[in-house]
């Protein structure tokens, strides 16, 4: 039996996303196919948005919001949402990386999020992320991702390290080898082009050059990946990723073998949930909603960033969304005549976040044949068993009982399974973007993730039939919140 069709696209979304600005570049794509308007955040939106328009935006080019306006639409109707992030644990290139020990080319790194940094020994290692490119007058953003294994972090042989436990010291034993110094030496290096830019100022210099900085074998790859000269980058942000793809596995292809599902995962699920939920003409006629992906950055160090959930990105779009003319009537000279009074749309924003619900999409904890006892004995999700909805007393995620009958009812008209997961007593619990947005917008919230195993991991493991359920359940969330909203409400 073939795998299911949205692992199979899971798998391609992966594999073109190494980085979170590669996930928006994809993630936009998908909503230019499907008929969605790129807006930006410094434009007005006044005479660009309509009831029953599909539009996005980005912000720093690794955060997305994307969101359809329903055709009964009013100020201060409610906002159906799915979030999740866009970025997972990885190794990232320092501001000046050129190292070299005992004959050996090596690159400086930096750990970001929490990952497993054990998993990244021994592995094909490459480059992807954003350079910064000077473009005549103006610097450009320019994506690039090597798909050649330029970088290995080669394990001690157990010869020389007979240690029971494997915890590399995260500073002095985790720089990637790119090649050997004597191959680097010997290279004919080619008359290095002036940069035309600093010709007037060719004494005053802010920064090291970008090859001093860096190895220029390394800028030589960047740069023919961008298309560029090495004289023309300015700066950039790299980080290494695993270039071993994203794949479908297991006897029956039950499982995706995978990098990034935490948490790419929720990323390509309310995505795709968001355009499956207006694929039909008349998806938006009767609604008196909007239908709004969110998909931040910087999740995985606290969200504490212009493009984190702790940003006033979504603040800020719920704001100038909730007071968006619904009810216009074409006057006879072709202008419109807005029915809503100002007194009323003076509170439509606080009206709209009471009215709207937040799903918290972040991966989940599979249980573990090898650790069933690390998990609470009741609550042991199950890889394919359905989305899990997460619940702590301490508020690591902000899940509640309205928020679950709800999900509940989703669930129900979607035909899809769910689970539940409480960690256990004397266990951590992880967290989410979940409480935080709640606490900021004071808006009912619920957590839920599909659960994978090896979190954090540079491979991860996940399952096939989840990802359909969980783009069916978001689908299923948009296209019938604004009639199930109102059965479940606790003041």
């Amino acid at each position: 039996m073939a795998p299911p069709q949205a692992a199979l696209d899971f798998v391609d979304f992966v594999n073109s996303s190494p980085t979170p600005y590669h996930a928006v570049k994809s993630a936009s794509a998908r909503f230019e196919k499907a008929g969605f308007t790129l807006i930006r955040e410094r434009d007005s939106w006044a005479s660009t948005l309509r009831p029953g328009g599909k539009y996005y935006l980005t912000r720093n080019g690794s955060s997305i919001v994307a969101f359809a306006i329903g055709r009964k639409w009013r100020p201060g109707n409610p906002v159906a949402i799915v979030g999740a992030h866009t970025d997972s644990p990885c190794l990232r290139v320092k501001p000046v990386s050129k190292k070299s020990n005992v004959g050996y080319l090596q690159v400086g790194v930096e750990t970001y999020g929490g990952g497993i940094w054990h998993s990244w020994f021994d592995r094909d290692l490459s480059l992807a992320g954003r350079v910064m490119v000077r473009e005549g007058d103006s610097v450009v953003q320019k994506l690039v991702k090597v798909d050649k294994p330029l970088l290995r972090i080669p394990t001690l042989a157990i010869h020389l390290h007979r240690q029971a436990n494997f915890e590399p010291n995260n500073e002095i034993e985790l720089f990637p080898i790119a090649g050997l110094a004597a191959a680097e030496l010997n290279k004919a290096k080619p008359e290095e082009p002036k940069d035309e830019a600093m010709e007037e100022d060719e004494d005053f210099k802010p920064l090291e050059k970008m090859t001093v900085r860096h190895h220029p074998a390394v800028l030589d790859v960047v740069a023919n990946e961008a298309g560029v000269d090495v004289a023309s980058i300015v700066d950039f942000e790299l980080v290494l990723y695993d270039t071993q793809k994203s794949v479908i596995g297991g006897i029956n292809d039950e499982f995706v073998f995978s990098p990034r599902l935490d948490n790419l995962g929720m990323t390509y699920c309310s995505v795709e949930g968001l355009i499956a939920s207006v694929s039909t003409a008349d998806a938006l006629e009767a609604d008196s909603t909007i239908r709004l992906t969110v998909c931040f950055d910087h999740e995985e160090i606290g969200s504490q960033s212009a493009q984190g959930a702790h940003s006033n990105l979504l603040p800020s779009v719920l704001r100038r969304l909730s007071v968006l003319p619904g009810n216009r009537d074409a006057a006879s000279d072709g202008s419109y005549e807005h029915v809503q009074h100002e007194a009323e749309e003076a509170t439509a924003y606080e009206q709209t976040l009471t009215r709207s619900f937040l799903v918290s999409a972040d991966m989940a904890h599979a249980v573990h044949p090898n650790y069933a006892g690390k998990y609470e004995s009741s609550h042991q999700p199950a890889i394919n068993g359905g989305t899990v909805i997460k619940i702590n007393a301490n508020q690591r995620y902000a899940t509640n009982s309205p928020g679950i009958v709800l999900l509940q009812e989703c669930a129900r008209k979607a035909g899809v399974p769910l689970q539940l997961f409480v960690v256990r007593n004397d266990s951590p619990c992880g967290s989410t973007i979940g409480p935080g947005l709640a606490a900021k917008l004071g808006m009912r919230t619920l957590d839920l993730g599909n659960p994978q195993l090896s979190m954090h991991s540079i491979r991860e493991t996940g399952g096939t039939a989840d990802i359909g359920n969980a783009v069916k359940l978001f689908s299923q969330f948009f296209g019938s919140y604004g009639e199930i909203e109102p059965k479940i409400l606790v003041d």
